[in-house]
């Protein structure tokens, strides 16, 4: 299955693996033990090689099918991925190998989120945004870069046929477009950032906080890999108890067992819980996420009680002196909506993370090539009624 000097074959885990340590930086939703934490979907992983070097990988897929109610057709899911060279006036001769071998698999629709960034907007700009009543989205402040691989990509991307996805919430809205990074490089040199660097980045309040926090004796223990699972009870009780306070609906702890068990089997790096304690209690708890150079803040929970202790501010400061430690080149905060507007109540998520001093980035977001419009639009139509 070869276009323009591309093909694609199934690989094994290992093979998979041994690519993405050849990356800085790859989503974790695209490494082999995210599909066994997806145990429900099918999972495979998949490999690019070049006409005449049929044993190089140049490139990978972490690929999920979803199965249709009592057919047997898919949709394909690459979460944040694939791992290609997105870089590239020929994007076209990397995806056609692709959307053939998953039509081959029974796949009538294809899902993906390329990982890369189209824009960027510094903590300052948010914060000024939020505090103007002319300014409501994200779009209405001109970034402070664009990218141009990002434009090229999503040029590319409309002109071979696939749709960007604009719906939201559930699986439609798949992973978050925009999301609150902090560099842990500077931009201007590629050097590491230092902690002093990055503490004087954020705003007054958070570093107080941080330093009240200490002061009142606040301690923060990290444990990495499956050893977390001896103390995952503790953490997912903190974890129902915030989502009964901030009204969503918490995963059940067998999730994070599985998550757990099957990303730190995979790495002993790969994850890690935090917890945050006070005088014996309790206060916060997160979990951190890591592939190569880019670290991610996953899950947290917080305790009503003892708030005043700032342990949730104390925890976010120690997973980010341990991604600067073991080297990440960016600390990520996961999903925000493009809101800026103070009467929007997703606005004080953003608020939270600006406080951080980092910046908003804007992803191409996720993008879908029907290959049934048949089955596709019924499942479309599907989705939209759940």
């Amino acid at each position: 299955m070869a276009a323009n000097g591309l093909s694609v074959r199934v690989i094994s885990e290992e093979e998979h693996l041994s690519f993405l340590a050849t990356r800085r930086s790859a989503s974790f939703l695209q490494t082999p033990a995210w599909g066994k934490v997806k145990s429900e979907w099918r999972r495979e992983s998949l490999g690019w090689h070049r006409d005449g070097a049929p044993g190089e990988l140049v490139g990978t897929a972490l690929v999920l099918y979803r199965q249709l109610p009592k057919v047997k057709r898919y949709l394909a899911y690459l979460p944040e991925g694939p791992v290609i060279d997105w870089d590239t006036e020929e994007l076209g001769a990397w995806l056609a190998p692709l959307t053939r071998h998953l039509k081959a698999q029974g796949a009538f629709g294809v899902r993906m989120g390329p990982p890369v960034v189209t824009r960027r907007w510094s903590a300052a700009q948010v914060k000024d945004g939020i505090a103007d009543e002319s300014v409501r989205r994200l779009d209405d402040l001109a970034p402070t870069e664009r990218s141009a691989t990002g434009a090229r990509v999503v040029s590319q991307l409309d002109e071979l046929g696939w749709r960007r996805q604009v719906a939201e919430g559930g699986f439609a809205a798949g992973q978050p477009r925009y999301v609150f990074q902090v560099p842990l490089t500077d931009p201007a040199t590629g050097e590491p950032r230092t902690e002093d660097d990055v503490l004087k980045g954020m705003n007054q309040l958070w570093r107080r906080n941080i330093k009240k926090a200490t002061k009142l004796g606040v301690e923060v223990t990290s444990t990495r890999g499956t050893a977390a699972l001896d103390e995952l009870k503790a953490f997912h009780d903190l974890y129902v108890h915030t989502a009964e306070r901030d009204h969503f609906t918490p995963r059940p702890l067998s999730y994070f067992q599985t998550m757990v068990d099957a990303l730190g089997a995979e790495s002993p790096e790969r994850i890690t819980l935090w917890c945050a304690r006070h005088e014996g209690d309790l206060v916060a708890s997160t979990i951190a996420i890591r592939v190569g150079a880019h670290a991610w803040y996953s899950y947290g929970a917080s305790s009503t009680d003892k708030r005043d202790v700032r342990g949730s501010n104390a925890v976010q400061w120690a997973m980010i002196a341990d991604a600067l430690a073991q080297g990440a080149e960016v600390y990520d905060l996961r999903g925000i909506t493009d809101t800026l507007d103070a009467g929007d109540p997703h606005v004080g998520l953003i608020q939270f993370k600006v406080g951080t001093g980092g910046e908003a980035v804007e992803y191409a977001g996720e993008w879908d090539l029907p290959l049934n419009r048949a089955l596709y639009t019924a499942f479309d139509l599907y989705m939209k009624r759940r």
